[in-house]
């Protein structure tokens, strides 16, 4: 036995021969039988060791492993334990579409094999989670004031937007950085800008909405909407003529409810 078990890779059988020691030592407890204790403690003495040194030895592969010599890579989840990892093989990706798929896939598969194992609050199926849906505030070195920056779910979804609205997202971060900066002066001169977004919005708004097959990307799009008229009520730029043709949210979403019904 001993020579077999410290020549044994096989992390699984090892753990199975271990749970199969436990459940006899346990029979043998509720019938009074401590006769062979002995033998299931020496037994797992063995086994343990040996089981937690495979898994050891597994992790530092892991970690250790070079993602440019997996050779062909594809978006579905991989199952490697070591988070690191993950984003490793991420970047071997050149589409940072296809990166963020492949992290999403990913980080949903380990949230779903934790959440079968361990409770929803765990710590460890809440860092998971984070990691798929939450916004971490940071600091940015060129500005004292903090931004937040987006999960790959988040950033996802703002890849689904940008051929047809990322120029208005790209306006509304800038125009709520120089306000939040008190910076609003820098805004001026920019009419012909905000010209061109409101009625490119206004005639493409449709089609594009037809493309999304995502609620995610629908609700953040109507966000970013909001949040563009909130800037064109600016100081500098409530008084511009063009804010006569910004589309109605309520209308927007009425519309958006004709596309997509379940939305």
């Amino acid at each position: 036995m001993d020579a077999y078990v410290s020549d044994c890779y096989d992390s699984i059988a090892i753990f199975l021969c271990i749970h199969i020691v436990l459940r006899f030592k346990t029979i043998m407890a509720k019938r009074n039988v401590p006769a062979i204790d002995k033998y299931w403690d020496t037994l797992l003495e063995m086994l343990w060791p040996r089981f937690e040194h495979i898994l050891e030895l597994n992790i530092q592969s892991i970690q250790n492993t070079d993602p440019q010599k997996l050779g062909f890579l594809d978006t579905r989840p991989h199952y490697t334990e070591v988070e690191n990892f993950v984003l490793r093989v991420a970047a071997e990706f050149s589409s940072r579409k296809e990166q963020l798929i492949f992290l999403i896939n990913n980080y949903d598969m380990m949230l779903g094999v934790l959440m079968e194992r361990a409770v929803e609050e765990s710590k460890e199926v809440e860092g998971f989670q984070q990691l798929l849906n939450a916004r971490t505030q940071k600091t940015s070195e060129k500005q004292s004031s903090s931004y937040l920056s987006l999960s790959p779910l988040q950033e996802f979804i703002e890849e689904l937007l940008a051929p047809g609205f990322g120029g208005m997202i790209a306006f509304v971060k800038e125009a709520e950085a120089l306000a939040e900066r008190g910076q609003l002066e820098r805004l001026r001169g920019e009419e012909a800008r905000v010209t061109q977004l409101v009625r490119g919005f206004a005639a493409t708004w449709k089609s594009a909405v037809e493309s999304l097959s995502q609620d995610g990307a629908l609700t953040q799009l109507i966000q970013y909407y909001h949040r563009f008229h909130k800037v064109m009520a600016l100081a500098p730029l409530k008084a511009l003529p063009i804010r006569s043709e910004l589309i109605n949210i309520h209308h927007l979403m009425v519309e958006v409810k004709k596309h997509k019904p379940n939305f």
